[in-house]
């Protein structure tokens, strides 16, 4: 029988590179929040492959970026740490826009590291044609080659079309050493319920929302307690959360008149919160201002930053 084998892969890019969706396709469900709106992630969410040969634990970190408040700091901070704990790395870069300079200094970071595998990944081939696919892949090799980073494979996939996927897992675990499971089967992610329940409100409440407004945006889960009293067989579960912002302008906007846009948010994420709770929720949510708390250390910590 083939040896098991374990470990850890993280991908990195720049905001809006495709990775979240690509962490949820490999991992085959929803752990990861996707949205238009560059910077989404802002935590490192581990995702599980389990496989009859191998469990491949996948970390979707933050895209790098110039931070303009300590929020964006950490963030960077965060994404460079996870670079340090995995065993093979995998730089997103989108195949419907140019190699650019962003993408160039993150290869000249990735260069750096030694002795760890670094696969180039083209993400969103399904939007480009088969002339500007051969010319991104073109471009990627060209851009490694300038750092002076040998990529270990350089791989044009599809999360929406399915498209390589599975063999970009392949791929990926073949890199990894030798080892048992590291999480128990049947899991897709060790993250929180309280977690996982905070991301899918706060991927409602950036739909449709305009530019500024998203990085304003954090949302804890204050309390989760049965329904007491309850007829047997129908269990409620009250989930309580607050919806932070920065001004009390944007507090308005999150709201909605006379609550409408409030009501939107709760009725979008509460069949995926049911589904990850196993029972029916009332969902209680509440916005609250905390001023600038992307630039206050003692308001970070208290959003779990």
């Amino acid at each position: 029988m083939s040896a098991f084998h374990s470990g850890f892969a993280c991908f990195v890019g720049r905001p809006n590179a495709g990775k979240s969706t690509l962490t949820n396709a490999l991992v085959g469900g929803k752990i990861a929040i996707t949205s238009s709106k560059p910077q989404t992630t802002r935590h490192a969410i581990r995702g599980l492959v389990n496989r009859d040969d191998a469990q491949l634990i996948l970390i979707d970190t933050p895209g790098l970026h110039k931070p303009h408040t300590l929020l964006g700091e950490r963030l960077n901070a965060l994404v460079r740490s996870t670079w340090s704990e995995v065993d093979t790395i995998g730089m997103c870069m989108p195949a419907n826009e140019s190699v650019g300079e962003g993408d160039k200094f993150l290869i000249r970071e990735l260069a750096q590291i030694r002795r760890k595998p670094v696969f180039a990944i083209a993400t969103k081939i399904d939007l480009v044609s088969p002339d500007k696919l051969r010319n991104h892949l073109l471009a990627i090799q060209q851009a490694g080659a300038d750092a002076g980073l040998a990529w270990q494979e350089i791989i044009p996939v599809s999360a929406v079309a399915d498209d390589q996927v599975g063999l970009l897992a392949d791929l990926l675990i073949g890199t990894l050493p030798e080892g048992p499971a590291l999480y128990p089967e049947g899991k897709l992610t060790d993250e929180p319920e309280e977690t996982l329940i905070a991301e899918i409100i706060r991927e409602a409440a950036l739909e449709g929302v305009r530019d500024e407004l998203p990085h304003s945006i954090a949302v804890v889960v204050d309390e989760m307690v049965p329904r007491p009293d309850r007829p047997e067989g129908k269990p409620l579960m009250d989930v309580r959360v607050n919806v932070y912002v920065e001004r009390d302008s944007q507090k308005g906007i999150i709201i909605g008149k006379q609550g409408a846009r409030l009501k939107e948010i709760g009725s979008d994420s509460r069949a995926q919160i049911e589904a990850i709770l196993g029972t029916r929720v009332y969902l209680d949510l509440h916005v609250k201002v905390a001023k600038e708390w992307q630039r206050d250390p003692k308001q970070l910590r208290k959003l779990g930053f």
